[in-house]
């Protein structure tokens, strides 16, 4: 059902520091920022040979990552994200087996434009997991 390994998300306190980190001290290529108000952050990605990160920044005080920076202030790994060629018929199938969508389970549409849901991380070992469709 997944397939490649979309994205490692990472939450900063300071999206400008992060960028320079990687793009300055790493020497990555990384994208301009793009604010995503329905997700409440502002996100980058940092392009890898064979996958990307993406550095998060809270987008207003009401951001569910403004919690993660409070409880985490230097930031850290927040999610991983994998593709799937199809996000409802991949939410059906993992629903129907106990795993909890977060929200309403609807996909929404993410950072590439594509739709997206989240699995809860008390049922994914302790991780939050982004599902992401792509064209197969």
């Amino acid at each position: 059902m997944i397939g490649r390994l979309n994205h490692v998300a990472i939450a900063v306190p300071n999206l400008e520091a992060g960028v320079s980190r990687y793009r300055e001290t790493l020497g990555a290529q990384v994208s301009q920022p793009q604010a995503l108000p329905e997700h409440g952050v502002t996100v980058v990605f940092v392009e890898l040979p064979n996958t990307k990160i993406e550095l998060l920044e809270p987008l207003g005080q009401a951001s569910p990552i403004a919690k993660f920076i409070e409880r985490n202030p230097d930031g850290g790994i927040h999610h991983i994200c994998y593709e799937v060629t199809d996000i409802l018929a991949a939410r059906d199938v993992l629903a129907s087996t106990g795993l909890r969508v977060l929200g309403d389970g609807e996909p929404k549409i993410g950072a590439h434009g594509n739709p997206v849901l989240f699995l809860h991380p008390k049922d994914m070992n302790g991780a939050l997991v982004e599902l992401e469709q792509v064209a197969a």
